[in-house]
């Protein structure tokens, strides 16, 4: 008897784990929207910045995360051309991040952009997501010295449906992102 009722209570308990489990999951995903919904009412203390990290073998450990740039670094985002202008900086950013390392954007807890990779011209892979391109050829002209947030790499592939799925994804967060820059006067149209 004593067995029957030992049973009972775990099988009531497995149940009611496995009932609570997948209401907490529903209400994190409730949570995200509604962080993503109310960035309208951006805090001061609230800052945008951007984390690297490492996704090949190197001299840092995989998995190993560090800022490579902040907001005060930013001197301005042209949202025609996608050129992220930064400030002088002591350390490029070049030098700071490798080819193919990812690249984070967040806005205090919230994540923007994850998942992007840093590339160059160099790069000779696809890349059907965010990447933070080091430079881009414009009639021939070389031009290596800027930065630029396309949507694929290289970007004439942009009408591909896999780029434009994924652009589409990202389109609530590239709003807070223009509009924080915005807000901080470093948009420019």
């Amino acid at each position: 008897m004593k067995k029957n009722i030992k049973n009972s209570i775990w099988t009531v308990a497995i149940a009611i784990a496995s009932f609570a489990m997948p209401l907490v999951a529903c209400s994190s995903d409730d949570n995200e929207e509604s962080v993503i919904r109310t960035e309208d009412s951006l805090q001061e203390e609230t800052r945008l910045f951007a984390r690297g990290y490492s996704m090949l073998p190197t001299g840092l450990s995989e998995g190993d995360v560090y800022e490579v740039f902040n907001e005060d670094d930013i001197e301005w985002f042209d949202i025609n051309t996608r050129e992220l202008r930064f400030h002088d900086m002591k350390e490029p950013l070049y030098e700071k991040l490798r080819l193919l390392s990812g690249v984070e954007f967040r806005l205090g807890d919230l994540t923007l952009f994850s998942g992007s990779t840093f590339v160059g011209l160099i790069c000779s892979q696809f890349f059907d997501d965010l990447v933070l391109c080091c430079g881009k050829i414009d009639g021939g002209v070389v031009d290596d010295g800027h930065y630029y947030l396309y949507d694929c790499y290289p970007p004439q592939f942009i009408d591909d449906e896999r780029v434009q799925a994924n652009r589409a994804k990202r389109a609530e967060q590239w709003e807070i992102f223009t509009k924080y820059l915005e807000s901080k006067g470093k948009l420019r149209k």
